[in-house]
């Protein structure tokens, strides 16, 4: 990032505090930033707060006519290396959406030929209606990065997903997107990656979870990342370093690994890694569940997950390639190709991981077409990944 400009767009909303941070970040990074605050934006951080930290001019307004003397607005918004909207409300999310340009943050979004970076900060309802998700598709394809919120307590009282990511994650999405686009046959391409487990809560200390480390997934997200891809990766609870190159959204559940998948959308491939769990707790409590006197453990009820492989080949923005992974204990290839027709998926990887796979070095697979099966010997999950990429390039490039 030394010697970077970034344009900073500070939205309204409770999250713009966080604005101030990612200032401080940045320069510490070796970047410069010059901030624009909405008139929202104005209600939680001010001027000079931004250009305190910043140590630049902070622009406001449209109609400022000094500013537009010394620096027009078309100027403004060309001179930046990246443009990164924080936090990108829902207002403005559809405003951007719809090409509207009656403030200075929109009328610099429109007329700027650099890449543009939102970072979603709302109400979990705000986030999850349909009109959002409208909007946040529609910025993905034109070319907007758009990050998928955290999940966690909002300042109005909910829960859900809707919470800006951490300054240092933005950091990190920031970093990739001044990063240069690596040639190779996947350049252009988007491919969406899942991996690692899901967690699904029993009570605030106990979850429901399978061994899946996430180190193939992962793997396979660098690899692609490697042939000049843009990788979103949606990980479940793994503490792996995110590969170079890729952006990498973190999820807990699957509900959350659903949804994410579903905002990461539209992609070019699919690759569906992740050991997402079948079940999770139906009547899941915020208190610790205790032992009880007699000895009898609670009785937890189950209800079945989404499934996310199914709902994405069925989905109107179905990638034109999806890979499932089924990971079995024994007639792993006669299995896995009852799951490719079943999912309705391109390709299945399968494995049997009745040993030390989850977890281990190597990997084993198989791997199912619609020409049968192609099985590979016991490789480094690194070299499994590499030969995997390069199918998906000869597929989709």
């Amino acid at each position: 990032m030394q010697g970077s400009r970034i344009l900073l767009i500070v939205g309204g909303g409770i999250a713009a505090y966080k604005a101030c941070e990612l200032v401080r970040l940045i320069r510490r990074a070796g970047a410069s930033v010059r901030c624009v605050l909405t008139e929202g934006g104005a209600h939680f951080v001010t001027p000079m707060t931004l250009a305190a930290l910043s140590e630049q001019q902070v622009h406001t307004s449209l109609w400022d006519l000094k500013d537009e003397a010394e620096m027009g607005h078309i100027q403004l918004s060309r001179q930046a290396d990246l443009v990164v909207v924080c936090p990108a409300t829902a207002d403005l999310l559809a405003r951007m959406a719809g090409g509207l340009a009656d403030d200075l943050a929109t009328t610099l979004l429109l007329a700027t030929d650099k890449p543009v970076l939102a970072v979603p900060a709302m109400n979990v309802r705000m986030w999850l209606h349909a009109a959002t998700r409208r909007n946040v598709a529609r910025l993905r394809e034109d070319g907007v990065t758009v990050l998928a919120p955290d999940e966690g307590a909002m300042a109005c009282g909910e829960y859900g997903p809707g919470r800006l990511p951490e300054p240092t994650a933005i950091l990190a999405a920031i970093e990739a997107a001044l990063a240069p686009a690596p040639a190779g046959p996947l350049a252009g391409r988007h491919v969406l990656v899942t991996a690692g487990p899901t967690h699904e809560p029993i009570d605030p200390v106990r979850y429901i979870a399978n061994r899946s480390s996430g180190k193939q997934g992962f793997a396979i997200a660098g690899a692609l990342a490697a042939l000049g891809a843009r990788v979103s990766l949606v990980a479940g609870p793994v503490t792996l370093p995110t590969p170079p190159g890729v952006t990498r959204i973190d999820v807990e559940t699957a509900r959350q690994m659903a949804a994410a998948v579903e905002a990461a959308l539209p992609a070019d491939a699919a690759v569906m890694v992740a050991a997402v769990a079948d079940w999770h707790v139906a009547d899941a409590t915020g208190q610790k569940i205790k032992k009880r006197a007699d000895g009898v453990p609670p009785a937890i009820a189950l209800a079945e997950n989404p499934d996310i492989l199914a709902t994405l080949v069925r989905s109107a923005r179905r990638p034109a390639l999806v890979v499932g992974f089924a990971a079995e204990t024994q007639d792993v290839i006669a299995l896995a190709t009852a799951k490719r027709v079943r999912k309705g998926c391109d390709w299945i990887v399968a494995n049997d991981v009745s040993g030390d796979v989850m977890g281990g070095a190597d990997n084993a697979i198989h791997l199912i077409t619609e020409d049968g099966a192609d099985s590979w010997p016991q490789l480094p999950k690194a070299e499994v990944a590499t030969r995997l990429a390069a199918r998906i390039a000869e597929a989709i490039a």
